[in-house]
């Protein structure tokens, strides 16, 4: 099935599962996302084998690099009519605080759409959106 008739499905049926299922890694983490209006929030559920210190216990950081990544590009094509997932051209990673077990949240957003390539900041969360544990600018390549 093309990409964009996977995202119009998704749009209006609300589940975005098929959509996540394009992308192994995203599954393989357990990528979640939830539509609020015009709004998209991805969800990284608690998950034992995303744990990278179990002293603590705390996820590890590839993890939620992945999961950010991820959610960018996802936003991409959601919002962005484009036919194949963009290709990641580099990305920066604040960690600002431990990623505990718990339930983790992403939220992206534009901030420049060329004709072939798009910059994106994601923030992730857990607690609250005020106290962000990572953030991320990536810059997208469209073909």
């Amino acid at each position: 099935m093309d990409l964009r008739e996977l995202v119009t499905r998704a749009h209006d049926s609300g589940d975005y599962s098929e959509l996540i299922a394009t992308i192994p890694y995203a599954v393989t983490i357990g990528v979640e996302c939830e539509r609020f209006g015009d709004e998209v929030m991805f969800k990284l559920p608690r998950k034992k084998s995303n744990i990278g210190n179990p002293i603590l216990p705390a996820i590890h950081g590839g993890v939620i690099g992945g999961f950010m990544e991820i959610s960018a590009s996802l936003y991409l094509v959601m919002f962005q009519d484009t036919p194949k997932l963009p290709k990641i051209v580099d990305i920066s990673l604040d960690y600002l605080r431990a990623g505990l077990d718990r339930d983790t949240y992403v939220e992206c957003k534009l901030t420049r759409q060329g004709s072939r390539v798009a910059n994106v900041i994601v923030t992730a969360w857990q607690k609250s959106r005020n106290e962000p544990i990572a953030l991320a600018r990536a810059h997208f390549l469209f073909s």
